[in-house]
């Protein structure tokens, strides 16, 4: 029996683009296909690029060039792919190239260029899917696409107009991911509070049950799962799977969703990208929801859910920015302390119609403002998680080492945001929960020890 061909794989990019790789992957391991570690054990080499930014753009052509150096037999596809002249041109021994989410064309293109092997058993992929993520997390994507017209971005022409999975269909695999031991469900999309707006919120099923394709119905039934999952090992909801929303634009609908974290059905964490504070910056962005008080709802929100992280990305020097809104930007952040905070320098991304603005601002002024807004909020971060020192949270554990463990807090989403790291954590196994005492905390992260029974009754003692 011959062995299986392999193909080797670079994922760039954002989560939902790690989430076209892993559909790829799945045909792959699907058809038979073996995926190779190295350029040198690889019949052939898949790149699936980032094209948002420059920088990205840069990043993925150099990994095109390095693959093909290496290995010689090279496919693209993702954002970059979109714009094959761009590849073609600095790489023109690529053997294809498609633009993102193109999981067919992608295999079209591995038939032709590696034949697919003889009657592959069915069983070669287990029901969640092939992950690249860790065993305890996963992105659940549960759109492609976006209905808006950002000046800034280019992603509606690389992905597409909002394309809404079916709710019954991103219902069972996140019941698959959870069935294969997965702890954190992180929900991701071009614009979640969008989700359903396509198909006027058409209503699918799940466990023979009507459900609303809406935001707000997925959170309830997500956050129904994370409940039954507990349920069924003999605990609370709140010792559930994680649901952690990304992507979430401020219409007014997703107040919804708050009273959803204060029930504790979902995690208290809501990923916001307001990228501005002055309106007239937004308009000229031409943000959806621009017109909202987004001061005050952060407000509301804290007001029902007092122990929400609001994380958030802003973009400093864009267009016509006049130093006053700048600081108007600033200002905000001061008033609303967001607990985590991204924030971009403008970049002129080749077809962005923000470029033909007036004002564009020099590099290094804008440069200058991102560096100064993230010393600001290392400031403000800083304060926010001091007050967390004393406290007993529940983490879920990344990696673990001989004596430290690091770890994240429901405020932490894995990547963009900090960690907790654990003393004392020598039993500790990636994928564990764990209770842990806040001792000390920095700019970005916690530090903590590890509660163990011997500890509780410790502290119980000294209390009695």
């Amino acid at each position: 029996m011959s062995a299986a061909p392999k193909v080797g794989f670079v994922s760039l990019g954002c989560p939902k683009a790690l989430v076209d790789s892993e559909g790829i992957l799945t045909r792959l391991r699907a058809e038979g296909y073996a995926t190779s570690p190295s350029y040198a054990g690889a019949d052939l080499v898949v790149v699936n690029t980032c094209g948002f930014i420059e920088a990205a753009v840069q990043e993925s052509l150099d990994a095109i060039g390095e693959a093909i150096s290496e290995n010689g037999r090279v496919i693209v596809t993702g954002c970059l792919g979109a714009k094959a002249d761009v590849v073609r041109r600095a790489h023109p021994k690529v053997l294809a190239v498609t633009g993102p989410h193109a999981l067919d064309e992608v295999m079209t293109a591995v038939h032709r260029h590696l034949p697919k092997p003889h009657d592959p058993f069915s069983d070669l992929v287990p029901p969640q899917g092939i992950k690249l993520t860790p065993r305890h997390y996963a992105y659940l994507k549960i759109s492609e696409g976006c209905n808006h017209r950002c000046s800034f971005c280019i992603i509606p022409s690389l992905r597409g107009d909002l394309v809404s999975r079916p709710i019954g269909e991103v219902m069972r695999e996140a019941e698959n991911l959870v069935a294969a031991g997965v702890k954190e469900l992180l929900v991701i999309s071009q614009d979640t509070s969008a989700y359903g707006v396509d198909i006027k919120y058409r209503t699918g099923f799940w466990g023979g049950k009507p459900l609303r394709t809406r935001m707000a119905d997925l959170a309830l039934a997500l956050g129904a799962l994370a409940g039954r999952d507990a349920a069924s090992a003999g605990k609370d909801a709140a010792s559930g799977v994680w649901v952690r929303l990304h992507y979430v634009y401020p219409y007014p609908h997703v107040d919804e969703i708050i009273p959803l974290m204060a029930e504790g059905r979902i995690l208290p964490y809501i990923d916001v990208p307001f990228q501005h504070a002055s309106k007239r910056i937004l308009k000229l962005m031409k943000r959806p929801a621009s017109g909202e008080d987004n001061l005050e709802r952060i407000r509301a929100w804290r007001a029902i859910c007092p122990d929400i992280t609001i994380r958030s990305t802003f973009i400093a020097g864009f267009p016509g920015e006049t130093e006053e809104e700048f600081r108007e930007l600033l200002e905000f952040l001061e008033a609303a302390e967001l607990d985590r905070v991204g924030c971009f320098a403008y970049s002129p991304v080749e077809g962005a119609q923000a470029n033909r603005l007036p004002g564009a601002i020099p590099e290094e002024v804008r440069e200058e403002r991102r560096a100064r807004l993230m010393r600001l909020q290392e400031k403000i971060s800083a304060r926010r998680l001091q007050r967390h020192v004393g406290k007993t949270l529940r983490v879920l554990v990344d990696e673990a080492g001989p004596t430290i463990a690091l770890a994240r807090s429901s405020a932490d989403a894995p990547d963009i945001d900090g960690v907790v790291r654990v003393e004392g954590a020598g039993k500790l196994a990636a994928g564990d929960w764990a209770q842990v005492e806040i001792t000390s905390a920095d700019a970005h992260d916690l530090k903590a020890r590890l509660v163990t029974e011997k500890s509780r009754r410790r502290a119980a003692a000294q209390i009695l």
